[in-house]
């Protein structure tokens, strides 16, 4: 019998046809040939039912490589994401989508990308690469992609702008699903930008924001990640709409995925009472029915991707097949070992410390204000003193900034509160969603320094107080680590702890935190390196 042929006796989950029992189930040639019921569940025996989906994920935010990421996902059970490769994208185009495409196809992982809609997010930063209208009638036409991914220029998409309704239009006549991206809509703006084709959002932050979206047709896709977390806004969707609502992660650091990832929410939706039926809905069947994908659902003549878990209380998994093929068992992960040459785009050297003086007039500034646990940001003005100014750690004001990575550029410098720290400075090539250099300091020493670590890895993510320099070295396209999730993940929390302990930042997760200080197309200010942005009115400011 071939090695993704075989028959199991056990206790299945069918959350389909909403039925339990215990069954045989035969697999021959990776798929299921029959399900055959024989009895109630039988107590004390394991239960088989089908694999997580994360129905919105950037792979690179884990800073690892496909087949890494594939390689700790499966042993939560995870067996397909529905991933935007929009970060690489960024750094290094359409080569970079086929290199995630490539290598997620070798991983031996079902990961299902889509076509970046926003690539430049926006015209208000340097990204190392554009994608055109052509580039993405290119990947729908090779079929190298299963959808038109996150929309995040909701303005465009309220005026109609021409440009982005081509590409929506694009996606429907390929006939596939066009993802959201607009925090804080609703009302008539939430159907205004509902109407012109798209299908989830997963930026919802109140129940009364995703309750307007439902009603405007959108799914909405619940967020639990490394710094937005939206289950506690949300979660009784999961009982009022479950045929409407997926779990993601969207941005998970690999010190997170090593502790869990959807089966994580899984969890904490039973031990909060919900319909195990409505749960598993949500995390496996709503993906596949919604994405169209090609992962099955434990039923005769599908793919065999599905999960053994131990009990109905703890869910842990003891086993994970994808297409018939065991890819994880008795803790153990048996994936295809992937060689993975490097991609990158850095043009910069090293920077002097010179280039990030920032003189202050006396009167008031636009101070960014960071928050833990979110991607928004606050904006207050506070009075500032005329002169030079490097930190104000008394009223945790430091300096923020933003190096343009591509090509010799002067640094984009702000004041931001909310980071904690008393000292040194940190730094990320990570930085959404163009990815240039963004840094924190309480000196230009340090910050310089930290900035220079980074520009001599190519990319990385880096802390720096004195002659003490810690650092993540993300050799693929200034995002990904070459190494294991477990080696990545040890090095990024042993980092993000002596940032928190000896720097005294104040976040959870600092770096997390960081990278979203560029994101523009989240508001309320935010800094690009071309300069101050307030993302709620689309425009640049000054900082006094």
């Amino acid at each position: 019998m071939a090695k993704n042929s075989f028959s199991l006796e056990t206790n299945i989950i069918d959350p389909v046809n909403r039925r339990m029992g215990f069954a045989t189930v035969s697999v021959e040639d990776g798929k299921i040939s029959v399900i055959e019921l024989t009895g109630p569940v039988k107590e004390g025996q394991s239960y088989l039912l089908p694999g997580f989906i994360d129905a919105h994920i950037h792979i690179e935010s884990s800073m690892l490589a496909p087949p890494a990421f594939a390689a700790m996902a499966v042993r939560h059970g995870t067996v397909a994401t529905v991933s935007d490769p929009h970060e690489i994208a960024n750094v290094c185009g359409i080569e970079g989508v086929r290199y995630m495409v490539d290598a997620g196809r070798k991983s031996g992982f079902k990961s299902y990308f889509g076509a970046p809609s926003c690539v430049p997010a926006t015209p208000f930063e340097t990204a190392g690469a554009s994608l055109l209208l052509s580039d993405i009638r290119e990947l729908f036409h090779q079929r190298e992609v299963h959808y038109l991914a996150e929309m995040m220029n909701y303005p465009a998409v309220l005026s109609r702008d021409p440009l982005v309704m081509d590409k929506i239009e694009l996606a429907k006549e390929f006939n596939l699903p066009v993802d959201g991206h607009a925090p804080g809509l609703k009302g008539k703006e939430a159907a205004l930008y509902a109407s012109a084709g798209i299908t989830t959002d997963h930026e919802c932050v109140s129940l009364e924001e995703a309750i307007d979206k439902l009603n405007c047709g959108m799914h909405i896709i619940i967020r639990e990640g490394s710094a937005a977390k939206n289950y506690n806004a949300l979660h009784t969707l999961i009982s009022s709409h479950p045929e409407k609502i997926m779990f993601c992660s969207d941005d998970k650091h690999p010190d997170d995925l090593i502790k869990g990832h959807i089966n994580e929410l899984v969890l904490r939706s039973l031990a909060k009472g919900y319909n195990m039926m409505d749960v598993l809905q949500i995390a496996c069947v709503n993906p596949v029915r919604h994405y169209h994908l090609d992962t099955g659902l434990l039923q005769p003549g599908d793919p065999a991707d599905m999960i053994l878990v131990d009990d109905l209380f703890t869910f842990k998994i003891l086993s994970t097949w994808i297409s018939g093929h065991k890819v994880f068992d008795a803790n153990k992960v048996s994936l295809p070992e992937v060689s993975l040459p490097i991609i990158n785009s850095f043009g910069i050297s090293a920077i002097e410390q010179q280039s990030l003086q920032l003189r202050l007039e006396a009167g008031k500034a636009n101070i960014i204000i960071a928050i833990d646990g979110a991607i928004v940001t606050g904006h207050e003005k506070h009075e500032m003193k005329n002169g030079l100014f490097e930190s104000d750690t008394e009223r945790d004001i430091l300096k923020i900034v933003v190096v343009n990575r591509y090509d010799k550029a002067p640094p984009a410098i702000a004041l931001i509160n909310g980071f904690g720290m008393k000292q040194g400075a940190i730094a990320s090539s990570v930085a959404h969603d163009s990815h240039n250099i963004v840094a924190v300091g309480t000196n230009d020493a340090d910050l310089a320094a930290c900035i220079n670590e980074v520009v001599f890895h190519k990319g990385g993510i880096a802390a720096t107080s004195g002659k003490e320099h810690l650092c993540l070295p993300l050799p693929i396209a200034g995002l990904m680590s070459s190494e294991t999730a477990e080696v990545a993940g040890m090095k990024y929390e042993k980092i993000s702890n002596y940032v928190r302990s000896e720097l005294g930042s104040t976040l959870s997760a600092p770096f997390m935190t960081l990278s979203f200080m560029a994101l523009l197309v989240i508001p309320s200010l935010k800094l690009s390196d071309k300069g101050l942005f307030d993302g709620t009115r689309f425009e640049f400011i000054a900082l006094q």
